[in-house]
């Protein structure tokens, strides 16, 4: 049995690991909070813009634009969303796990893929892993604004145009509520007009009257502004969503942990108490042993 000193040390330490667990899920409670209301109020935006963008190419041919050209998938890139940090629970796992394993799906089909990543723990990850890995993005979600989102969508752009890559995924953690988040994997680039494709699921859109349509001051004017500012919004909201997946999970993550310490610190206490009561037990008994054997 560990002795008594041995014992209270590790309450101490039980008792400061609680008050850091309780503090983190305040910290992260607080930031959810904000992250949703950002999330709540550029996610119908976000929706709108792929909507419009979509009718827009609707009308418009795939020779119109290279964004809106459909290539075979030979050459595929991926934009992995992690954090910086742990202690998110399943956060990191699932979304590396879920890019990971598309990785191991489709490799054979595919002459190159390739990863740029979001975060820390997702570059810690594919570290040790076979798959090439480009650029590394870190303190974005710590620090995320439209401006940054719109870098990583414009180097995303430039890397399907230019780097020759056929399709762009954006593979991220979409956010449900504080306990629940899903791991979705969105083609963003080519633009698809008819369907997008999430997962290997095809969601097709409503079918809608067909109208001319008007471009002011040209097709190209117009094609050349808005198709990459969908991209923008896209990997925006992408980013959004993740900040507020990391949140809910490590406000979930720090909830278990604290009450997990409480439990811990109950058994370590009756441990401490029992342990005490034994030695005032034996000492007592020798006490009275010698007293008996004064007596005698």
């Amino acid at each position: 049995m560990p002795s008594l000193k041995a014992i209270r040390r590790r309450i101490t330490s039980v008792k400061s690991t609680g008050k850091i667990t309780r503090a983190m899920k305040l910290v992260a409670t607080a930031k959810l909070r904000r992250a949703q209301e950002r999330l709540v109020q550029n996610r119908p935006y976000a929706l709108r813009v792929q909507e419009m963008i979509r009718e827009l190419a609707r009308g418009a041919a795939t020779d119109d634009h290279v964004l809106l050209s459909v290539r075979p998938p030979r050459r595929t890139l991926l934009l992995l969303l992690t954090s910086d940090r742990g202690l998110a629970g399943a956060f990191n796992a699932n979304v590396n796990k879920a890019a990971w394993n598309w990785v191991q799906r489709n490799r054979e089909g595919r002459d190159h893929i390739e990863l740029r990543i979001v975060g820390k723990k997702g570059r810690d990850f594919f570290k040790s892993r076979p798959v090439t890995v480009g650029h590394v993005y870190t303190d974005v979600l710590n620090n995320l604004t439209l401006e940054r989102a719109a870098d990583i969508g414009r180097e995303l752009v430039a890397a399907y145009v230019d780097g020759g890559f056929d399709e762009v995924f954006l593979v991220f953690n979409e956010f449900k509520s504080a306990i629940t988040q899903k791991v979705c994997m969105e083609r963003i680039l080519p633009i698809r007009p008819e369907h997008t494709e999430v997962e290997g699921a095809l969601y097709e859109m409503p079918a809608r009257p067909t109208a001319d349509t008007l471009y002011e001051p040209s097709k190209d004017a117009v094609l050349d502004n808005l198709l990459p500012m969908s991209i923008n919004v896209q990997v925006y909201r992408g980013l959004l969503e993740s900040v507020a997946s990391e949140m809910g999970a490590r406000m979930t993550a720090m909830d278990a942990a604290t009450k997990n310490a409480s439990e811990l610190l109950a058994r370590i206490t009756l441990q401490y108490n029992r342990a005490r009561q034994a030695i005032i037990t034996t000492e007592l008994m020798e006490i009275t042993s010698g007293a008996e054997a004064l007596k005698g």
